[in-house]
């Protein structure tokens, strides 16, 4: 068994059987039979930055390129179950890759493109990867020659592949093996014995899909263990709640390696045919210029985007009467937002609660009011539990707030290595214990009022909050650190370092500097900072954040708080 995987309750599992919500099939067969079907059918439409003409491929090539990368991994050694990682942009190659690895019986380990060697040299220590897959440039960030520092830091990494091309200017010739020469632009598929390869390692639906990294609150990412099934099971939502089907574009800009991106991006839409358009970098224009010329019809990602689209439309207008859903999560929908929607791009935003560890598990659904949209993360899906319940367990009455829990088939199968971390989240009874807290509503939906877990979300990433500063703490001139969320309109969340220091003098740029060379994601950089000479505790000496949250969130960065507090630098 997968260390970390947590055991289900045969019980459990015949009833997820007998609900459908759980099948024999994989997300793998899905695709393939979607090439079957129409092999010329498009599957994929990539804009990339700097490139003029966006790249497409139907299911028919993007099948033969997964054929190809399969034969490729498997002439590097991998092996049923090895996890090969993957930190790519939103370019065709990350599905080739991830639908290659499993055609293997491997691990798909998507990597976000932010993380550096620090993030990298934990995530790949711990799944063993012999296998590294990276761009060589992009967003201005030398990927290559990172990975070549990370061969000598991890040992278990044998094998370093570089996309070439994905960089707006060109680099040094790529060190490791190339992408295109080795991987797709080779007839592995002429090969005899390949095809009989492939079907003796052909996953089953139980078989582990992906391990995906989320920040938590231990101060280590935590690798979430998910299979065909529970993957599959999220995404269900597509079809059996907003209506979408092979012949509604989706978009996704939200990178492929968060799992909104690798469920709702990839896994789900092409296995329902769809055709999907993929952005490298958000650019809003190109975005809905997009939707004029491809039809795009919906997107999953965060509020902040669908603010973007509003402004860039009442610019510009454009036709797009195709775009029919955002659905947003990450942050709250202020009521302006959904009616500026309504209005200007004529679409329906669509709320959603979820986490990595499970996809989306509550939603608004298509029709429901401004003000219900505005004030409601959704309603469970029918296939999905929620609970929310008071510090002794017994659920809380409608209007009251307490710690939301959820089990259900969409359920993760526990944390990679960390079996500890996974059974500190489960009060029992296949419940998990998510680390939000809710109110619940009148019509059995939830309304998300905070986080119990010590969680920053900017613009729908996730800050880990104990990582940051436990960096913090080595600044020399840091002698206590807290790291809290601030409101923003735009990303929902920014955070704010709240900081006793030896320098009077201390400013913003010494600590992110700081960040920057310990090789810490410039997204978790704090982007406020407040000194002060002491900080609200607990009887038993712990830091109060929400004391922190209020004091920061009653004042503008110019002002100076009352108290102990000095001010924002």
């Amino acid at each position: 068994m997968t260390p970390g995987r947590r055991t289900i309750d045969e019980t459990t599992v015949a009833a997820y059987h007998h609900r459908g919500a759980w099948r024999s099939e994989t997300l793998l067969d899905d695709f393939l039979a979607r090439v079957d079907d129409d092999p010329d059918a498009p599957a994929i439409v990539g804009y990339r930055r700097g490139v003029a003409a966006p790249d497409r491929l139907s299911y028919g090539r993007l099948e033969l390129h997964s054929r190809r990368c399969a034969a490729a991994l498997l002439e590097l050694g991998v092996e049923p179950g090895d996890a090969v990682s993957v930190q790519l942009p939103n370019i065709w190659q990350f599905p080739a890759l991830v639908y290659g690895i499993l055609r293997v019986g491997a691990i798909a380990n998507p990597l976000v493109p932010i993380f550096r060697h620090r993030e990298l040299a934990f995530i790949l220590g711990r799944t063993g990867s012999r296998v590294l897959v990276v761009p060589d440039l992009f967003a201005g960030h030398d990927h290559a020659a990172m990975a070549r520092g990370l061969c000598e830091a991890v040992d278990t990494l044998e094998h370093v592949v570089v996309v070439a091309g994905t960089g707006s200017e060109p680099g040094d010739p790529p060190a490791g093996i190339g992408f295109e020469q080795f991987f797709t632009g080779r007839t592995w598929e002429h090969d005899p014995a390949l095809a009989d390869e492939l079907a003796a390692r052909r996953p089953a639906a139980d078989d582990l899909v992906e391990i995906q990294f989320t920040s938590g609150t231990t101060g280590e990412p935590k690798g979430v263990l998910h299979s065909h099934n529970t993957v599959r099971s999220g995404g269900r939502v597509m079809a059996e709640v907003y209506g979408l089907g092979a012949a509604d574009v989706g978009f996704m800009a939200s990178t492929l390696a968060h799992q909104t991106g690798f469920g709702y991006g990839l896994l789900q839409p092409l296995s329902m045919g769809m055709t999907v358009v993929y952005q490298d970098v958000w650019d809003v224009e190109q975005m809905l210029d997009a939707v004029e010329t491809e039809g795009i019809v919906w997107t999953v990602s965060a509020t902040a985007f669908a603010m973007d689209m509003v402004a860039a439309q009442r610019r510009r207008p454009r036709n797009v009467e195709s775009f029919r859903y955002f659905i947003c999560g990450g942050a709250p929908i202020p009521p302006v937002v959904v009616e500026d929607a309504a209005e200007v791009l004529e679409a329906e935003l669509i709320a959603v609660w979820g986490m990595t560890e499970n996809m989306i598990v509550t939603t608004t659904r298509p029709g429901d009011p401004v003000e219900l949209v505005s004030d409601s993360d959704g309603t469970p899906l029918d296939w999905m539990e929620i609970r929310i319940v008071d510090p002794a367990g017994r659920p809380v009455a409608v209007g009251e707030s307490g710690d939301l829990q959820t089990r259900g088939p969409s359920q993760a199968l526990g944390y990679f290595h960390r079996e500890d971390l996974y059974a500190d989240a489960s009060p029992g009874d296949d419940w998990f214990a998510t680390g939000d807290v809710a109110r619940l509503r009148s019509d059995g939906g939830i309304r998300i009022v905070g986080r119990t877990k010590d969680l920053v979300i900017r613009g729908g990433e996730n800050v880990p909050v104990a990582e940051v500063e436990d960096l913090l703490l080595r600044h020399p001139a840091v002698t206590e650190v807290a790291v809290v969320g601030v409101a923003d309109a735009r990303l929902g969340e920014r955070a704010c370092a709240v900081v006793i220091s030896t320098d009077p003098d201390l400013h913003l740029r010494s600590l992110t500097s700081f960040l920057e060379r310990a090789g810490m994601a410039k997204q978790y950089w704090p982007e406020r900072l407040v000194v002060t000479r002491d900080m609200p505790r607990t009887p038993s000496g712990k830091i109060q954040k929400y004391k922190l949250r209020q004091l920061i969130g009653e004042r503008t960065p110019e002002q100076r708080p009352a108290g102990g507090t000095g001010g924002d630098r």
